[in-house]
């Protein structure tokens, strides 16, 4: 047990200085014993060799409890403080919609374990970097529901998109439609920024509502919109039932309505990226993150917990026990 902890400093450590003059307090102590109690010269100590008494063995205890007493009282004069250092964190937050395709394209297997399961993946990382802001999770396939409205509680969004599987609405991909009901969760917020980031895999073919005219939307509400198309390049395999029921794996042309996606990104202030790969869509996301960092204020100051009464109590009672000593066991018969 260390006697000043690490984390202990002094408000008035000039002080300390007192320590200097230990050398000659334990030479004077030294020279007053010699005073008091001088050596006689004999020929023969044979006649007093058994006359030394616990008393005499244990005197020099007295000179120890001085010394003690000053050390301890020189480290509370120099005031021993317990220092907890805190920080209060005032974040300009940004409010982010993740609107993800779930159609049944999304279980094309050019991705690990498959489109659909590596978006989930990355998104989770991505929502996991970003504990000062609200994020909200939207899905969409041949039409479009909210799955987690914009909160900072990560835990429910991340179980939330945990649960997220192909098949839940009707198959399709209606772009318009995420986009729309992503940007219905933003144009509220009163967030410093504003983003959604759309991710699919194909074409709008489903929904009444235009991509186009969402982005006008978003862009009417200042909502920034990261897109991305996401498969490989040519064809990806898909698992297909045949006609007996087993799973087969078919090749399939990798359609992405890229103009598209690259339009409604220039509309509204954000950048198109195509990921073909799990690698690509990991380093999209990165990028997106640099890209929309949040403003963070931090106010560092710090807790000071006086200490030098501990060391104040240590003085008194060596000193006390030295006087105690003194004129009682070690009392001098003058």
């Amino acid at each position: 047990m260390e006697l000043i902890p690490k984390d202990i400093v002094f408000a008035n450590p000039i002080f300390l200085g007192l320590l200097v003059l230990l050398p000659l307090l334990l030479l004077w102590q030294w020279l007053k014993y010699r005073q008091q109690y001088p050596e006689l010269r004999m020929s023969s100590l044979s006649a007093v060799a058994t006359t030394r008494s616990w008393k005499a063995i244990l005197r020099p205890l007295l000179t120890v409890l001085k010394i003690a007493a000053f050390l301890m009282l020189t480290i509370a004069l120099a005031r021993p403080q317990n220092v907890l250092d805190e920080e209060k964190i005032t974040t300009e937050g940004i409010d982010i919609v993740m609107a993800m395709d779930v159609s049944g394209s999304m279980l094309a297997q050019d991705f690990k374990p498959d489109r659909l399961g590596a978006s989930k993946k990355v998104a989770q990382e991505f929502i996991e970097g970003r504990p000062h802001d609200r994020v909200g999770l939207v899905v969409f396939a041949g039409e479009s529901f909210t799955q987690c409205p914009v909160t900072t509680d990560q835990g429910v969004l991340k179980d939330l998109l945990q649960e997220i599987k192909s098949g839940l609405i009707e198959d399709g991909t209606a772009i318009g439609m995420g986009l729309a009901t992503a940007v219905t969760r933003l144009k509220d917020s009163e967030a410093k920024s504003k983003v959604v980031i759309l991710l699919t895999d194909g074409v709008n073919n489903s929904g009444f509502i235009d991509p186009m005219t969402a982005a006008e939307t978003a862009k009417q509400f200042d909502v920034k919109v990261y897109t991305i198309g996401v498969g490989t390049q040519g064809k990806a395999p898909y698992p297909m039932k045949d006609i007996f029921g087993r799973t087969v794996t078919q090749y399939m042309d990798v359609q992405i309505d890229e103009d598209l996606l690259r339009e409604i990104a220039a509309l509204t202030q954000g950048k198109y990226f195509r990921a073909t790969n799990n690698k690509s869509l990991r380093a999209i996301y990165k990028e997106i993150d640099q890209l929309e960092k949040t403003e963070m204020e931090v106010s560092a100051f710090k807790r000071y917990t006086e200490q030098f009464h501990f060391f104040a109590i240590l003085a008194a009672v060596f000193l006390a026990l030295e006087m105690l000593l003194r004129n009682t066991i070690f009392r001098s018969i003058p």
